[in-house]
Formats: C-alpha cells, structure tokens, sequence
C-alpha cells in the first residue's frame, strides 16, 4: 500500500478534534499512489480521505493544489474538496507531515477501459481546463522538459541493471527532446497526472477527478499527451488507435486544438512517456526499506515512448 508514515490511534483522534466531522470509526491505508500517505477513515459523519504529503511534495506547494481543487469544485468539476478545521484551516500537521482531510467522493476507477471511458475523460479534461482559465494561482511544472535530465543524473548508474542498454537510450532521447520540444503553446492549469486510478466513474458517467498533487501551469495540449499515454495502449503494450480517437473527439466538443497543438502532440507525448519512465525508474531503484508501497514498471514507459518517437504525423493518434 502506499503509506510511508504511519498515524496512531491516539494522533488520529487529536487531528480529528480539530474538524466537526465525530470521531473515528475506522482508518485504513489506501493502496493506490505512490507519492503520499493515503488513508480511508470513516468518522460518525461518513467517509473522508486523509492525506499525509512526503518529501516529493514541497509544503510550499499545497496552497496551491489544496486552492486550486476548491476552485474547480466550485466551477462545477468533480473533484474533492479539502475539509476546513474549525480554525478555518485546511492544511495542518499529522505524525511529522503536513496533512489534510479531504472529502470522500463516490465511484471506482476503471479497471477494463473502454473507448467510451476515452471519451468521457477527453471532455471532462477539456472542462477542467476551460474551468482553470481563472485560477489566480501558478506553479511551475516541476517535472517538466527543464527537470528530466536532473532526474535521469540521479539513476542513470542504474539504469542498465534495469534493462540492458537503457541508460543510452534514454540520454538519446532526452537530447532529442531538449531540441524539439515547443515552447509557445498555449497554456493553463493542468493535471499532469490524470491516469485511470485517478478518474472515477459511476453508471459510465465520470463522478470524480483526484489527486492533483503534481497539478501545474503547463501547456494544455501536454495534459491531453499524459493521458494517450495513461489510457490508450493495451495491457501487452499496444497502441489502440480507436481510443485515442475518442479520446481526442470528447476533448475537441469541449475545446479545440490549434493546428500547432496537434503538430506538437507526438513530441508532447515522447515527453509525458519519457517524465513517467525517469519516475518510475527513480521510485525503482530508491523505494524506502519497509515502506508499504509497489514501486510500478519503468519498463512499460520505455516501450511507449519508443511508439511515440516512431510515430512522424499526428493522424496517428487520431486526429484529423
């Protein structure tokens, strides 16, 4: 599971005390995720998330991410809302680490994804980003094109004992990269991080956007290239042409690309494949002894950026 810092029965009911929501019934460690401490805590009032955020999430962040969710909530996008104390306050602390109560939202993310989830994500992403045009707040994008070589320095010496030949590899195709990536698309809020265990659905409809802890300013069209990676190959590493059709078809009802935010979207989406690579190679070679946590393949992102630097024109992902 991942949870990296444990909370105690006795700090859990301290935290809590500070909220009108009773008292705790039951707390339970949330398997998904890799970044922070989840737990499912059910009090008197119902269901709620508590979130303890590790080192990979700066405390200086969290105004921002903790800001921006009751924005887009009040904007009509389904997403949690942090749960202010009595203080008024939503961040506080919790066993040594900055923490929050988050509200609980109902559904499940899909675990068999179809052409018609594609869809129902393309328009929901397009809403979000439509919603966060008047956020006040910015954040750079900390894993961004400036960021990938700093995190490839950090594991390169172990990146062949991973998969033989991969250290090269990827030096190649960061420097490919660092020469074409653009630099005048238009931009916003984004997610940066909107993989199906962070979509929920109810009745085939989306009830839920979570975790936006890697949520940034960033192109948009970069967003739409995170989630051709996330959502559009097989589980055998196939490229499925037909969702990601529908996914670009319930993005553009909501929003349309601009003629360079389609040309730009092969080299967007070696990006995002080559971002979610050096991570998970990182977290490969540097999970904590003992942490409850399961570290996820690299090796998944090496075949699906070697997709995306084969492809030359954006049809290919079935744009017209």
């Amino acid at each position: 599971m991942a949870v990296y810092t444990e909370v105690t029965d006795g700090d859990l009911d301290r935290f809590l005390e500070q909220y009108d929501v009773g008292r705790a019934l039951s707390c339970k460690g949330i398997a998904e995720g890799v970044e922070n401490s989840n737990f499912l805590v059910t009090t008197d009032t119902g269901p709620l998330i508590l979130t303890l955020y590790e080192k990979r999430v700066a405390r200086g962040d969290l105004p921002f991410f903790l800001g921006l969710m009751d924005h887009l909530a009040s904007r009509d996008i389904p997403c949690p809302t942090p749960i202010r104390g009595r203080d008024g306050e939503s961040l506080r602390e919790l066993a040594g680490r900055p923490a929050a109560l988050i509200a609980f939202l109902p559904g499940m993310w899909p675990r068999r994804i179809t052409a018609h989830h594609c869809d129902r994500l393309g328009t929901a992403l397009a809403h979000l980003h439509d919603a966060g045009r008047d956020f006040a707040m910015t954040r750079r994008n900390t894993l961004g094109l400036a960021d990938w070589r700093p995190l490839f320095a950090q594991c390169a010496d172990h990146a062949d004992r991973v998969h033989p030949g991969l250290a090269e590899e990827l030096d190649t195709a960061l420097r490919d990269l660092e020469a074409r990536f653009p630099d005048t698309l238009p931009t916003g809020v984004i997610h940066a991080d909107l993989f199906p265990d962070n979509v929920f659905f109810l009745r085939d409809e989306i009830s839920g956007l979570i975790d936006f802890y890697f949520a940034c300013t960033d192109f948009l069209t970069y967003d739409l290239a995170v989630c051709v990676n996330a959502w559009c190959f097989e589980s055998r590493g196939e490229f499925n042409l037909t969702k990601a059709r529908r996914l670009m078809s319930g993005y553009r009802a909501a929003r349309d690309l601009s003629p360079a935010e389609m040309a730009a979207l092969p080299v967007l989406a070696q990006g995002a494949a080559i971002r979610f690579l050096l991570t998970r190679l990182y977290d490969w070679v540097n999970t904590p002894e003992g942490a409850l946590v399961r570290p996820k393949d690299p090796l998944e992102y090496l075949h699906k950026l070697r997709f995306h630097r084969s492809v030359e024109d954006p049809r290919a992902y079935g744009l017209e």
